[in-house]
Parts: C-alpha cells; sequence; structure tokens
C-alpha cells in the first residue's frame, strides 16, 4: 500500500466514492464528516496525507489545516474546494496546505497531489533522521554514508588500515581519496608517524622527482643546499601519491626502483638512503588503460596496487546524498554564525535528483552557497546553484508511439554504454563493472560502436 489517507468532506456520498477510487490506487483510506471528526481521528493515529474539503458546516478545510499544521506538522494537507479562486488558494496555503485542488476534481489529478505529498513527508523525516545521525556521528565527514556501497567501503578499510600494504585509491575527482588515505593513516599501525601527501599532476617533472627524492647541494642552479625528499620525511609514517597516474612515464621507473630497493639516492647524489614508509596512491584515472595504451609502467601498476579501495561517486550513495548535505549545512551554518537548520523536502529532492559530476566536494561548494544565500532555517530550492535547480534527469529510453523514433537493440545497447561511460568520468574499468561484463567484452563493443 502507497499510504494512509484521511479524507474529510460533509458529503458522506463523495467521501465514499474518493475512498472507493483511492483504494483501487493502492491507498489505505480513512474517513470524517467534519472538522471535529478529523481531528479525533487525529488524536488517535497519524495519517500520512489529510485531503479535506474546504467549506464544510462548523469549522472550514482552512481551520482544519491550520490545526493540522500546530499538531501534526509533518502531515502534509490537501484543500479542495468547488470555489476555485486567487484568494481562496492564498488562503489555504497561508495556513499551510501542501496543495489546492478545485473541483471538479480528476481522481489522476488528485493521485499525483497525494502521491506528492507522500514523497514531500517522507522526505522530510528523512532529514530529521539525518540530522540525528549527523549528531551521533564521529569521523571523517567525507565518509559519512548509510548506503551499502559505503558500508562495505568502511569494511573493507577497517582489513585495510592494519596492514603495510601499498593501497591504490581509485574513484571520480571529488570522491574524497585524500580523506580515504588520511583515514588509513590514523588508523593504522603508523598513526604516531608523519603523514605526507604530494599530488603527483601539480608539479613539473623535473622539481617533483626533487621532492620525491630529495637532491644535494648543486645538483642543479637553486640547489643551494642538501635536501630530503618526501620519502625519507615521511620515515616510519606514511607517504600519500595523489594523482599517480599523471607521474611523467620517465619518472615511473625511478620510482619503482626506489620501492623495490627500499632505498633512495637523492638527485645529484651517490649515497642510498633507505626508508620506512607505507606508501598509498590515488588516481582518478583508469590505470589499466593507461598501461594498455603505454602511459603507465605495468611492473609500477602491480607495485602500487596490492590493494585497491574502490570510492563510489556520489550519484551511487543514495540518500547519503543528504545525510552529507546536513552535515555540511551543520557545519557551514555554525562557522558563518546563521540558524540554519536543514535541508526543505523540495531542496533535498533536488539533491537526490541531481548527478553530482563533481562528487563530494561539488555537494559542499553547493551546500556553502546556499547557506551564505538563505533567508530561511531550511534550504530552499532557490537556494541551490542554478545547475541544480534546471537540472532535469535523462533517460536511455523514451516512450513513444512514433515508429520514426523507434531504434534498433543495437542503437539502444550504443546509447547506454555511452551513457554510462559519460557517467563514470571515462573510466573504463568501472563501466565494465557497472555495465556488468568483463573489460575485454567492453572493449569489444566500443570498437564495433565505434564510441570514443
Amino acid at each position: 500500500m502507497k499510504g494512509q489517507v484521511l479524507v474529510v468532506d460533509d458529503d458522506k456520498n463523495m467521501t465514499l466514492v474518493l475512498a472507493e477510487r483511492l483504494l483501487k490506487r493502492d491507498f489505505r483510506v480513512s474517513v470524517a464528516n467534519s472538522a471535529a471528526e478529523a481531528r479525533a481521528k487525529l488524536e488517535e493515529s497519524e495519517p500520512d496525507v489529510v485531503v479535506t474539503d474546504l467549506n464544510m458546516p462548523g469549522q472550514s478545510g482552512i481551520e482544519l489545516c491550520e490545526w493540522v499544521v500546530t499538531n501534526r506538522a509533518d502531515t502534509p494537507v490537501i484543500v479542495i474546494t468547488a470555489f476555485g479562486s486567487l484568494e481562496t488558494a492564498v488562503a489555504a496555503i497561508r495556513a499551510g496546505a501542501y496543495d489546492f485542488i478545485t473541483k471538479p476534481l480528476e481522481i489522476d489529478v488528485l493521485t499525483i497531489a497525494i502521491e506528492r505529498a507522500l514523497k514531500h513527508r517522507l522526505l522530510r523525516h528523512e532529514v530529521k533522521r539525518l540530522r540525528h545521525v549527523i549528531d551521533s556521528f564521529k569521523g571523517f565527514s567525507g565518509l559519512l554514508g548509510e548506503s551499502p556501497v559505503m558500508k562495505e567501503l568502511k569494511e573493507l578499510m577497517g582489513r585495510v588500515a592494519t596492514s603495510n600494504a601499498s593501497v591504490l585509491i581509485t574513484g571520480e575527482s571529488g570522491t574524497g581519496k585524500e580523506v580515504v588515505a588520511r583515514l588509513l593513516h590514523e588508523q593504522g599501525p603508523r598513526r604516531d608517524g608523519p603523514f605526507i601527501a604530494q599530488n603527483c599532476a601539480a608539479v613539473p617533472e623535473q622539481l617533483l622527482e626533487s621532492e620525491l627524492f630529495g637532491h644535494v647541494r648543486g645538483a642543479f642552479t637553486d640547489a643551494k643546499s642538501d635536501r630530503a625528499g618526501l620519502f625519507v620525511s615521511a620515515n616510519q609514517g606514511t607517504l600519500f601519491l595523489d594523482e599517480i597516474g599523471d607521474m611523467p612515464l620517465s619518472l615511473q621507473p625511478k620510482l619503482l626502483r626506489v620501492l623495490e630497493e627500499r632505498t633512495v639516492r637523492p638527485v645529484g647524489g651517490s649515497k642510498e638512503i633507505p626508508f620506512d614508509v607505507r606508501l598509498l596512491c590515488a588516481t582518478h584515472r583508469d590505470l589499466e588503460d593507461a598501461v594498455a595504451n603505454g602511459l603507465f609502467r605495468n611492473d609500477l601498476h602491480f607495485r602500487i596496487n596490492v590493494i585497491q579501495v574502490s570510492l563510489p561517486p556520489l550519484r551511487a550513495r543514495g540518500n547519503d546524498i543528504l545525510l552529507l548535505g546536513q552535515h555540511y549545512i551543520a557545519e557551514l551554518a555554525e562557522q558563518a554564525g546563521k540558524p540554519v537548520l536543514g535541508l526543505s523536502p523540495e531542496a533535498a529532492d533536488r539533491l537526490l535528483s541531481y548527478t553530482w559530476p563533481g562528487n563530494v566536494r561539488e555537494l559542499k561548494n553547493a551546500m556553502e552557497r546556499a547557506v551564505a544565500l538563505t533567508r530561511h532555517e531550511h534550504i530552499t530550492v532557490d537556494d541551490l546553484p542554478e545547475r541544480i535547480r534546471a537540472y532535469k534527469a535523462s533517460h536511455v529510453l523514451v516512450a513513444s508511439q512514433d515508429p520514426q523514433e523507434l531504434v534498433s537493440m543495437a542503437e539502444v545497447e550504443k546509447r547506454y554504454i555511452a551513457r554510462v561511460l559519460q557517467a563514470v568520468g571515462g573510466n573504463k574499468t568501472n563501466a565494465a563493472r557497472v555495465l556488468g561484463i568483463d573489460r575485454t567484452t567492453l572493449y569489444k563493443k566500443l570498437q564495433q560502436y565505434r564510441i570514443s
């Protein structure tokens, strides 16, 4: 059953007709023939939605709506009237009505309104529940989550953290790879040692070699003194190499030698310096694809990929989007000194509908903007960035009765593979996993359909 609906109308025949039709639409229905009777039933139980007529003897539908809003704030009210006008609509909305429908009543229109009200109620409850989850959670915000994929990730990390094995952290940009690396360090046996991070894509090749391995005085023009590299500086701790997939090909054999020998020779030096670090690497690139294209050494890939931890994109984490959004709102509102409590159900719905190409990083940016701009206690749709407000979910298949718009199964498969590949940022390993096929099959289909 879809939910419990209380139908209120002084016309008994109308309540019976509506009840019968809503029962056929899989709603559970109770009826009342006055506002007083409706209030008595609301005192005994809490229906999911109230549908009330506007004009009734005694208390009106507007007065009943005001009572529900005061005493059962989580129960949305849909007001029905035969006297549709701007004034009555404004009065109903001011009284707190969720929706306003005029007679003659179409059951399909009412069904849609009730389903929307049910969704509104569920989202409101979920936002409240997540607020309590946030209050009780201790840990890294980037790993907040109750979705199955996050539970699986946390379970894997619990086993990986106690090891000294090298870990390759994969995932799209903005999914929290450095957060995971820090957490692995903090929960591992090297927690008392240093944690040093280096983005391999942010430093030119010659400077990156010096950063990693160090240099001796006079090794190059600006080398005015000896300098220890990051491998030595991270001794007894953890070295995190972010965007390892962007490391220049010419530098990769030098890194491989360092990892195999567990010693490092500074640029311009002749002495080998031993070190003891745990290496964590991260990339948003498909390293297997890079190996196949000659852009990454296969032997280095094996060396850094002893254990792989794959981070799911935000769009695959379901209601974790709201959990993270609520966390960032609480954090940012406190910093800004603004009394912002959370998300409105309508804003929550938009967040769940959006695909989040920038993942957690984009969500935090959106919440920072919303907190800064909102004038209310709850973030509204108008507070969200334009790209989220205007987003409309696209679908691979569109129902159509026009034969000219119908396509072959091969075309459907081609479009869906292209859509999945776009959704995972071109990562063929992740695309194959989503599609439920192996990489070899995916490559054949990419060649067959000429998908770049």
